[in-house]
């Protein structure tokens, strides 16, 4: 009999022709999540699961499910795991990082533009038959991209990718890493590390891509926003928490910031209201790597990491490699 597994969501064909291959898939052919209770049921009897951002693995889970050996998330990020937890249980646990840098890295640029020349708001003005003429001075005045300054506040993968493409706006690259890159790396991204004051004071349009965790929660919050330009604009690509929602709409309202493009909130998708009628923010709903390429490939290389797992290989993308290195 082929080793049992969960797919928690719905995925593309290819993908599940690739599982059942070599598995015995219970496929949930849904695109919405499993309730926690749906969840621990269905993995009770399972090696192995795909699983995404909305499904919760913790310790309660893992002790209805006495036969997990893999959970691989179809993310980067894994915060949705409590990877303490899972590997206690001895569960190999996985992501898919590199293979949506380019995308996310194209989503931040498509908030950063749509921010600073405030796309959004114009294309809804000429939608609702307001525009009655062409004007010079109050024509919806923007703010200019090229030759501005970019921050990054993360400058991993995707941060990289972001700060090399500021080279075709003319644009000056700062950012704040925990760990400075290289001198080669920070060559290639023309990119120049500072202080997070300094990142919050300098910065034009700041780029968020922090990876979420209690140390990171609210690392930008009604402080943080104080210390940026009355002209700035914050762009959050990172995960909902980095950033403190209700403090960004007291910064927006109040025009302590010019404007903000967020693919990423707090609780979402229960979104705070006060975003909803501000003009000078973009919202988009968490689809930074939402092409079908991308996410083919992430899902793709979650397959890679069960399968792996699933035939006593290491996975490419091992986030506890501890559990690795004990069971061989």
């Amino acid at each position: 009999m082929k080793p049992k597994i969960l797919v928690s969501r719905q995925v593309f064909p290819e993908v599940l022709d690739r599982l059942q291959a070599d598995f015995e898939v219970d496929y949930h052919d849904v695109d919405a999540p499993l309730s926690p209770e749906q969840l621990a049921a269905r993995l009770a009897d399972k090696v192995g699961a795909i699983t995404m951002l909305s499904d919760r693995i913790d310790a309660s889970v893992l002790g209805q499910a006495p036969h997990l050996k893999a959970v691989c998330n179809v993310a980067v990020g894994y915060n949705n795991f409590d990877v303490p937890a899972i590997t206690a249980a001895g569960v190999m646990a996985t992501n898919t990082p590199g293979v949506l840098n380019d995308t996310t890295a194209d989503t931040a640029w498509s908030l950063i533009l749509s921010s600073g020349r405030r796309v959004v708001g114009a294309d809804r003005w000429v939608r609702e038959g307001q525009w009655k003429g062409w004007k010079f001075q109050d024509a919806w005045l923007g703010q200019d991209i090229h030759h501005a300054t970019l921050g990054i506040l993360g400058m991993g993968r995707i941060g990289q990718a972001v700060a090399r493409r500021a080279l075709g706006f003319d644009m000056q690259v700062i950012y704040h890493n925990r760990t400075r890159l290289d001198d080669e790396q920070e060559k290639a991204c023309h990119a120049r590390w500072v202080s997070k004051e300094d990142l919050l004071k300098e910065s034009d349009f700041l780029v968020a891509l922090l990876p979420y965790s209690p140390q990171t929660h609210h690392a930008i919050g009604a402080a943080e926003l104080a210390l940026m330009k009355p002209s700035a604009h914050l762009i959050n690509i990172a995960r909902g928490g980095v950033v403190d929602d209700q403090a960004l709409i007291e910064a927006l309202k109040t025009q302590r910031i010019a404007g903000a493009g967020l693919d990423v909130f707090e609780n979402e998708p229960a979104l705070n209201p006060g975003f909803l009628g501000l003009d000078n923010v973009t919202l988009t709903p968490h689809i930074g790597s939402s092409t079908r390429k991308t996410r083919l490939a992430m899902a793709m290389l979650a397959a890679d990491n069960l399968v792996a797992a699933l035939s006593g290989q290491r996975p490419p993308c091992l986030i506890n490699p501890e559990v690795f290195k004990l069971a061989d």
